[in-house]
């Protein structure tokens, strides 16, 4: 079985497109379960790159992925079956804070990571940061190499002042932030590619600055003192 992502499991999920109804899934289970199988070893051969030069708490490829079982309970969609293949890697240990997250699906292939709904603490405590010294975090933001990669940090904004905080503050524009993302698309030729492991190992290497800036931030106060 390959370790790279076949076109068979693109072409799969336009079938499951096409055809998103238990009964059509129930009748091609078998083929559902081959093309899984692969994905799951491209996690686990993504997983092995990472762990030589991140921490990776999360213990498996395996572990790493998705279920393709949508839950509706809560949704006007009712669609039971997701249309791509998704799954996250979390940092290990109380140092490293953050998170990584892949999505394969023909025409819409991502890699993203940083922190997609922060505890109201963790918040606070990283608005406190940019507003003592943003400099540090705007230069991250402002290396060739990220822009290059990523263009512009993401997330959802609040469109008035966070509370406790002045409105005429230098670093008003990275305060409004309520998620902190970076995001990289892929097309279907680099996604099928036999190194597009390589390079999405090296896409979440591109992010470690960004993750390391957060994570020193939240893991000590305003004047640098470990919390931990």
């Amino acid at each position: 079985m390959a370790t790279r992502i076949l076109k068979s499991n693109f072409d799969f999920l336009k079938l499951v497109k096409k055809n998103n109804d238990r009964i059509w899934f129930n009748h091609n289970k078998e083929r559902y379960l081959k093309e899984l199988s692969n994905v799951e070893l491209f996690a686990e051969n993504l997983l092995r790159e990472m762990n030589k030069h991140d921490e990776i708490e999360t213990p498996s490829g395996k572990k790493s992925l998705h279920r393709i079982y949508r839950d509706v309970r809560f949704s006007k969609d009712k669609r039971p079956y997701n249309t791509h293949w998704g799954g996250s890697f979390i940092r290990a240990t109380k140092k490293r804070r953050g998170s990584y997250y892949f999505h394969l699906e023909p025409g819409n292939t991502f890699v993203a990571g940083g922190f997609w709904g922060p505890e109201p603490k963790d918040l606070k405590r990283i608005r406190d940061e940019f507003s003592y010294d943003a400099k540090t975090f705007r230069k991250i933001l402002q290396n060739k190499n990220f822009i290059s990669t990523f263009g512009n940090m993401q997330g959802e904004q609040i469109k008035t002042t966070p509370k406790g905080f002045n409105a005429e503050d230098e670093a008003i524009d990275l305060l409004r932030y309520k998620q902190f993302l970076l995001i990289k698309k892929f097309s279907d030729e680099e996604a099928l590619g036999e190194n597009f492991v390589k390079i999405l190992n090296a896409t979440y290497k591109q992010m470690r600055p960004f993750l390391n800036y957060m994570s020193d931030t939240l893991t000590s106060d305003l004047n640098g003192t470990s919390l931990i």
